[in-house]
């Protein structure tokens, strides 16, 4: 086991190298350039501009850029906003807090929702809660965020004043946004926790627990559904970055103060340092989820604690 989590490990080291040169080079074939951000390049002499650009060190070659971003980045160091000099990851640290609650609390809707209903609409087949799961499914598949979240702002801010319309202060201001993002990703849980549950249930050794005498709830509750977890487990693990790439929006939408603002204000800004950091760092915790899942199977299923 210890071997598999190394292995597991080391692979997701890999990732998060090959990520980070990925971000490098896209954002240095992105056209425009950062000093056209920093000063009027159109009343500036040439000479200040050179200079510029040499401080930022754009002027050197393509290689001698990338080595000296994986050092910086060795030295904990995501560089520095053109806009204002700001370090990219104290920026990152300062706002990072209020989307992770917005990702916490969207991920707990998700799961409980969307199991929930995927259990019961399986074991209720045919029945009006199945139709009631797949439609929460149906909708949290097709509908868009900006219009869900439009659609809850209106509802139970405008309309019935519940919630406050925006702000990143207090637990009042997370409902509505962790509600818009949760029910997407429980639509995508429903439908795989649903479909997992019935192939379990028509498994021998569902027929065997039956025969055995021990009651239904039981054979739904304690054996088949940790048996069909392991799909949405998997789910879970591929919606955390959806959710990541989601508070982009969201947090554009009700107007908090988190890292999916700060990309959202620094594309429109140019600021390509803190376009870099921000996507480098979301990817971070999407490896690191994804490996926290990856080891859950584990703990879930005693089958792959044997094959490993």
């Amino acid at each position: 086991m210890l071997k598999a989590v190394t292995g597991r490990i080391l692979s997701s080291l890999l990732v998060i190298v090959g990520s980070s040169a990925l971000v490098f080079v896209i954002m240095y074939l992105l056209p425009g350039d950062p000093v056209a951000s920093m000063i009027d390049v159109s009343n500036a002499s040439p000479e200040t501009i050179a200079n510029l650009r040499h401080q930022l060190g754009i002027d050197r070659p393509f290689l001698l850029q990338l080595a000296d971003y994986f050092g910086k980045l060795l030295r904990g160091d995501f560089g520095q906003s053109v806009l204002n000099s700001e370090p990219v990851l104290p920026k990152i640290a300062k706002h990072f807090p209020a989307t992770l609650a917005l990702a916490a609390c969207s991920a707990a809707v998700s799961i409980i929702v969307g199991v929930l209903l995927g259990v019961l609409s399986a074991i209720h087949r045919n029945k009006p809660i199945d139709l009631i799961a797949r439609i929460v499914g149906l909708l949290g598949i097709s509908m868009p965020a900006f219009w869900t979240g439009i659609l809850l702002l209106l509802i139970f801010s405008i309309r019935l004043g519940w919630f406050p319309a925006m702000g990143s202060h207090g637990w009042r201001t997370l409902v509505l946004p962790a509600l818009t993002l949760g029910l997407i990703g429980a639509g995508f849980i429903v439908r795989m926790v649903r479909n997992s549950m019935l192939e379990v249930i028509g498994d021998a050794f569902v027929v065997t627990l039956r025969a055995k005498g021990l009651s239904e709830r039981a054979v739904m509750y304690r054996h088949a559904l940790r048996n069909a977890l392991i799909p949405a487990v998997t789910m879970i693990g591929v919606l955390a970055g959806e959710m990541l790439a989601g508070t982009v929006v969201i947090e554009t939408v009700f107007s908090r103060q988190g890292i999916g603002r700060i990309i959202a204000d620094a594309i429109m800004a140019k600021d390509l340092p803190v376009v870099q950091g921000v996507i480098l760092f979301s990817s971070l915790v999407y490896v690191v989820v994804n490996l926290l899942v990856d080891l859950s199977y584990a703990v879930i299923d005693p089958r792959v604690r044997r094959s490993a």
